[in-house]
Formats: structure tokens, C-alpha cells, sequence
């Protein structure tokens, strides 16, 4: 069993998760089913926070962002600007490797419906925090979607209230850090075009010129 500071294999404190999966397991043998690690450079520059894992995606693979619609636009973009060795994110033995990125979620199990509670997104929220305290100074932090970023706000101790969530909004944080938003690059946001392709790369530019200090 893999456990961490920031990951632990074998969580079972959200019993409606824990249930969902052993139901998904026997449904889906083959399937990962159980919570999702983080993937990435250990040490990097740029943390990326999803939602959770879906259900034929990363539930499947055991990957964060691999085998589903999501993965495709953000493994190309990190592909493109020189965060991965690869712009295709298939399995975990594809040979992928992130270099300076690191790619978790807010909430490690897949929730039903991709929906996780309220509670689970807090008891979800240790590991992520002690995810944002290890980070370097200088790092930037991608939220993808509301409740990344509100999860990523919770674990800094900030208020909701004075760091709203909104697209390509940018917020300094202590230590050089910054976080930045986006919408969630669901299949959903990309296909009805509220998140497209170019203002993906725009936001990637910005975090680039971020982390270029």
C-alpha cells in the first residue's frame, strides 16, 4: 500500500466512495477502481488540480487525466509547452514522464455521477494540502474548474469570498506561488467551445511567463 503525506492507496474515510468503487470494481474487473495518485515530477514548478477521476478515465487507468476526452486537450498543451515527453496520455506503462508538472485532483476516488459531496471534498483536502505545502517557491498552481479551485483555496486557509473562481483569473499567493484558473477542459466545456483550444494555450503562455518570473 502507498502511503503518503499527500496519498494514501488504501483511503477508505468517504464510505459512499468507498462503496461506489467496490460496486464499480465488480462491475469493471479490470479497472483501477480505487484511489487515483498523483502523477508527475515530484518537485515541480507547476501543479495541476482536476475535479476527481472518471469513471473510463483515470478510475480505469490509474492515471490522473489518462484514457479519458479530458486528458486529450491537456496532455497536447503540456506536450506543447514543454511539460511532457509525449502529447498522448493512454496507460501508465505509455512511457509518459511530466517534466517540472504534476498533475493530482481534489478529490482521489471517482464520486458517482462525478459529483463528490461536499464532505468528501473536505476530507479529500489533508492530501492536497500537504501536496501545496511541498511546493517550491515560484510554483504556480492550474485549478481546473470551481471546485479545484476552491478545494486549492481551502487548503491554503484563504477566503472564499476574496479569491472568486473565473477563467484565466490569477491570484499571488505567499512564497512567489500564484495560482491561475481555468475552465475545467471537459469534454463538455471543449466541445460547446466554452473552453477552447487557443484559450487553453493563451493561459499556458501566461503561466509560462509566470514561472519565468
Amino acid at each position: 500500500m502507498e502511503t503518503t503525506a499527500h496519498f494514501d492507496s488504501g483511503c477508505c474515510a468517504c464510505s459512499r466512495l468507498s462503496e461506489f468503487l467496490r460496486q464499480v470494481k465488480e462491475e469493471y474487473p479490470a479497472y483501477h477502481a480505487r484511489p487515483v495518485a498523483p502523477f508527475g515530477d515530484p518537485r515541480p514548478r507547476l501543479l495541476i488540480v482536476g475535479l476527481a477521476p472518471g469513471m473510463h478515465g483515470a478510475n480505469a487507468t490509474g492515471r490522473p487525466f489518462t484514457g479519458d476526452f479530458a486528458g486529450i486537450l491537456l496532455y497536447q498543451t503540456l506536450y506543447r509547452f514543454g511539460f511532457s515527453n509525449r502529447p498522448v496520455s493512454t496507460a501508465r506503462e505509455d512511457g509518459l514522464v511530466l517534466n517540472g508538472c504534476r498533475i493530482t485532483n481534489a478529490v482521489k476516488c471517482l464520486p458517482p455521477q462525478n459529483r463528490p459531496l461536499g464532505s468528501e471534498i473536505r476530507e479529500c483536502n489533508r492530501y492536497l494540502q500537504a501536496e501545496l505545502m511541498g511546493l517550491d517557491d515560484g510554483a504556480v498552481i492550474l485549478a481546473l474548474g470551481g471546485v479545484a479551485h476552491r478545494a486549492v483555496i481551502r487548503a491554503l486557509g484563504l477566503k472564499q469570498g476574496e479569491h472568486p473562481f473565473g477563467h484565466a483569473r490569477k491570484y499571488a499567493l505567499s512564497e512567489g506561488r500564484w495560482l491561475v484558473d481555468s475552465y475545467h477542459c471537459s469534454r463538455y466545456n471543449t466541445q460547446t467551445r466554452r473552453l477552447t483550444e487557443g484559450m487553453f494555450h493563451d493561459l499556458f503562455r501566461e503561466i509560462t511567463r509566470l514561472l519565468d518570473g
